[in-house]
């Protein structure tokens, strides 16, 4: 344990997701043995951010301005909706180049060991877009885990009834994988997801 301003520092960076103990106390000393400019450029970015990002109110994507640009752009096809968890998935399905519909972002997925349940998550305003007659397919893409398959059954269980069309994305193994290595969930998965081929 250290001590002061330190540990502080070491304990804020530990709260971060995905940092750990060590990783907390790397990050501590590297900003300590870096310059005050690079610091003050960190703190700066950290403070903007904080002051100007916030959710579209369309679809709950991060942005700077009222609706984000996906949600701004006329040529995107507003009848087709992927429903995903978090702002990251958007950016991920986006690097595909694949999808040029619009995006519903949940702001995470059920988990009732972490008291996340539909309250919690922008499932209302969702059922809100899709009162638009125009919609014609929703597209879940939640994480393909335990809490990402709950949320994607609990929307389908919501949507069904509407007469929309409700898919989800197909899951299986990926390129380059070895089949010995694939857990018996995603191999089953694969077997689900399969295609004749032409």
């Amino acid at each position: 344990m250290y001590e002061g301003a330190i540990q502080d520092l070491i304990d804020e960076l530990g709260r971060l997701p995905g940092i750990g103990p060590k990783s907390a106390q790397r990050i501590a000393f590297h900003i300590i043995q870096s310059e005050r400019v690079d610091v003050s450029r960190l703190v700066d970015v950290l403070r903007t951010v904080k002051e100007r990002v916030k959710f579209c109110t369309e679809c709950g994507n991060i942005t700077e301005e009222e609706t984000c640009r996906i949600c701004r752009d006329p040529r995107r096809d507003g009848t087709l909706i992927c429903v995903v968890e978090e702002s990251k998935d958007v950016m991920a399905i986006e690097k595909t180049r694949e999808f040029r519909g619009k995006y519903h972002v949940l702001g995470g997925a059920i988990s009732p060991i972490d008291g996340v349940g539909p309250e919690q998550l922008r499932i209302r305003e969702l059922m809100v877009r899709l009162a638009n007659p125009d919609i014609a397919e929703i597209i879940i893409a939640t994480d393909p885990n335990l809490e990402g398959e709950a949320t994607a059954s609990y929307l389908i269980r919501q949507i069904r009834p509407m007469g929309i069309k409700v898919s989800r994305l197909a899951s299986g193994l990926p390129v380059g994988g070895d089949l010995e290595y694939a857990d018996e969930v995603t191999l089953g998965r694969a077997f689900e997801g399969r295609r004749t081929v032409d």
